[in-house]
């Protein structure tokens, strides 16, 4: 359990840091700029809000993927 917890977190850190380097390109040029105006402007939570709907969807789409195998390995099994 624990390491599917770690998985899943892993998963989420990834996606927020790929969705926060597409959407502001300047963060890898100067981060202490781009995090002193994201605290000036008190957007804390909305980098997560949108990692945490790009992670249902692709959540959502895993497990589709995976019942859809399952169906598809049930009907090989028997």
């Amino acid at each position: 359990m624990l390491k599917k917890i770690k998985t899943e977190l892993t998963y989420f850190t990834l996606i927020l840091l790929v969705l926060a380097v597409l959407q502001h390109s300047d963060l890898l040029n100067s981060p202490l700029e781009r995090v002193g105006l994201m605290a000036e402007k008190g957007n804390y939570l909305h980098p997560l809000l949108w990692t945490s709907v790009v992670y249902v969807v692709i959540s959502f789409l895993r497990l589709i993927v995976k019942y859809l195998l399952h169906l598809k390995n049930r009907n090989k099994v028997k």
